[in-house]
C-alpha cells in the first residue's frame, strides 16, 4: 500500500512533464529580429546595421535594457515600404519594498510599426557613443 501512495505521484509528475510542451510558440514564432549589443566590435564606425527578412504584419520592439545602456538609442529601419527612426530614451524606475531598493530599465518611444509588403530591411542601431553598455533588441510580430 505504501508503494502505491508513492508511485501514484510520481506518476502524475511524468505524466503532465510529458504533455506539457517544451517549445513555446509566442517565444519562438514571432521574433523577425533579435541581437544582443553587449560587445564594441559589433558596431562599424560606432553603429550597428544588419539586413534581414521581414514579413507583412505589425510589429513592436522588445529592449532588455540594464543600468549600463545606452541612455539614448538610435534606430532605423529601412526597405521598400519602410522608413522607420526613433531616439528611445533609457528611464530608470525605483522600486522600494521596504526591506530593498532596485531598479528596473525601459525605453521610452514609439515601439509600433507596420510592414505593409514582405520585404528586405536594414536596421541601423546607434547607442550614440556607448558601445560598452549592453542591450538587447527583439522585433516581434504581433
Amino acid at each position: 500500500m505504501n508503494k502505491i501512495i508513492i508511485i501514484i505521484p510520481i506518476l502524475v509528475i511524468i505524466g503532465i512533464f510529458a504533455v506539457m510542451p517544451w517549445d513555446s510558440p509566442e517565444k519562438n514564432n514571432n521574433v523577425a529580429f533579435h541581437v544582443t549589443l553587449a560587445d564594441p566590435q559589433l558596431y562599424e564606425n560606432g553603429v550597428y546595421t544588419k539586413t534581414f527578412e521581414i514579413k507583412k504584419g505589425e510589429y513592436y520592439f522588445r529592449f532588455v535594457p540594464n543600468g549600463s545602456s545606452p541612455e539614448v538609442l538610435s534606430i532605423s529601419l529601412n526597405g521598400d515600404s519602410i522608413e522607420f527612426s526613433e531616439n528611445f530614451q533609457l528611464k530608470n524606475t525605483l522600486h522600494e519594498t521596504g526591506i530593498s531598493e532596485y531598479y528596473t530599465w525601459e525605453y521610452l518611444g514609439e515601439n509600433k510599426i507596420t510592414i505593409l509588403e514582405d520585404q528586405l530591411v536594414a536596421i541601423n542601431i546607434d547607442p550614440n557613443g556607448n558601445v560598452m553598455g549592453s542591450v538587447s533588441v527583439d522585433i516581434l510580430q504581433n
